[in-house]
């Protein structure tokens, strides 16, 4: 699948892939939720706005208020490409939210998951 296909996908269903993904292993919506916004810096009632709206996965992106400065810290593979090497910044943004659910789904602490 090409960037601009990711892009373009909207971003409620992206959002409800994340949370069955997360609630197949046991994790919870409101995990996923509270990795978003760490990620992104949209509030609670933004997130459950953008998730329920028809805006783009790369809309989703481009319009985050604050994008965390500590995300650099996020490394690893995805799809066997390292997050940290992927040139194109929107779509390290977007696998830096895959890996992070990848981590919740693996059962990693929120606390190493988000950082701190």
């Amino acid at each position: 699948m090409n960037n601009e296909k990711v892009y373009q996908m909207k971003f409620s269903k992206i959002y409800s892939l994340l949370v069955s993904k997360a609630v197949k292993k046991g994790r919870t919506q409101s995990e996923v939720d509270q990795i978003i916004t760490w990620l992104t810096g949209y509030s609670e009632a933004k997130l459950k706005e953008s998730a329920e709206t028809e805006v783009t996965y790369a809309d989703f992106f481009n319009q985050a208020p604050s994008l965390n400065p500590n995300r650099h810290l996020i490394k690893g593979s995805i799809c066997g490409v390292k997050v940290e090497e992927i040139k194109e910044p929107l779509m390290q943004e977007i696998r830096y939210l895959d890996k992070l659910i990848d981590e919740l789904a693996k059962g990693k602490t929120m606390e190493h998951i988000l950082r701190k």
